[in-house]
C-alpha cells in the first residue's frame, strides 16, 4: 500500500473513531518497508521532526533561557538540553507539539499566539541518525516552570544565553548558538567519533544564510542587482 493509501486509511479510522490516531499511525509505521515506497520503487527517506522550546526571559545581565538536565535511562543523560520532544504523527503540528511538550515537561501553559519561530537545525548524530529540529521562542506563558518528569529530568534552571552550561547536548547547543547569532537555519552533521556533548573544538554548525543576507553586504548587493535589472531590462 502506498503513502496516499496509507493517508486515506488513517483518515478513515480517525473519522470512524475505531482507533485512536496514535494507534493508527503506529500501525502504518509498522508496515513492511516494501509497503512504504515511492511510485518508482525507491525507498522513501524519512526523518523525525523535533520541537524545542526556547523559553526566554530578559534579565539585567542579559537574556536567559530555560534548560533542563536529562536524567535516568535516556539519551544524553546528565547533559543540559532545552525542553523538547518530537511529533507523534501526522495528526499533530509543530506548534501543538511544542505546547504539549512544554506543559508535560515544565508545567507551563503557552498560547499558540505566543509561539514564535526561531531556528531550524538539520542534525545528524554521531550514530548516523538524522532529524530536523524546529526551535521556537516563547516569552509569554502562564505558570512557573518546574520539573514535572523527575524520572527523565533532575534539574531545571535559567542560564544566560551568552553563558550556557557544560555539559550540554551538541544538537541543542547548535540551535541556541544559531539563535543567538540571529540566524534562522543551520546544518549540524556530527561525525561518527564525535561526543554527544558540545565541545568548542568540534562545533559542526554550518549556518545557511537567509535569502538576501549572504554576507555583510547581501542586502545592498540584492538592491543593486535589482536596480541594474530594471535599468537594463
Amino acid at each position: 500500500m502506498g503513502v496516499n493509501n496509507d493517508r486515506r486509511l488513517f483518515d478513515a479510522h480517525a473519522r470512524s473513531g475505531t482507533l485512536r490516531e496514535e494507534a493508527v499511525f503506529t500501525v502504518l509505521l509498522a508496515r513492511p518497508a516494501r509497503d512504504r515506497v515511492m511510485s518508482g520503487g525507491a525507498q522513501r527517506h524519512r526523518e523525525p521532526v523535533d520541537v524545542h522550546l526556547v523559553l526566554r526571559r530578559d534579565g539585567s545581565p542579559g537574556p536567559e533561557v530555560l534548560l533542563s538536565r536529562r536524567a535516568g535511562d535516556v539519551y544524553a543523560s546528565g547533559l543540559w538540553h532545552l525542553p523538547s520532544g518530537h511529533l507523534d504523527g501526522p495528526h499533530e503540528d509543530v506548534v501543538d507539539a511544542l505546547i504539549c511538550e512544554a506543559q508535560e515537561e515544565t508545567g507551563i501553559v503557552i498560547a499558540p499566539a505566543d509561539v514564535r519561530f526561531a531556528v531550524t537545525v538539520h542534525h545528524r548524530s554521531p550514530g548516523g541518525g538524522a532529524r530536523t529540529g524546529v526551535f521556537f521562542e516563547v516569552r509569554t506563558r502562564q505558570g512557573t516552570p518546574a520539573v514535572r518528569e523527575p524520572a527523565v529530568c533532575d534539574a531545571m534552571e535559567w542560564f544566560r544565553l551568552d553563558a550556557l552550561p557544560d555539559p550540554m547536548v551538541a544538537y541543542c547547543r547548535a540551535g541556541l548558538d544559531t539563535y543567538r547569532d540571529g540566524q534562522a537555519m543551520t546544518v549540524h552533521f556530527q561525525q561518527p567519533d564525535d561526543p554527544i556533548a558540545y565541545g568548542p573544538a568540534l562545533d559542526r554548525r554550518r549556518p545557511v544564510p537567509a535569502a538576501g543576507t549572504a554576507g555583510p553586504d547581501g542586502r545592498l548587493r540584492e538592491f543593486t542587482e535589482r536596480a541594474v535589472e530594471r535599468i537594463t531590462g
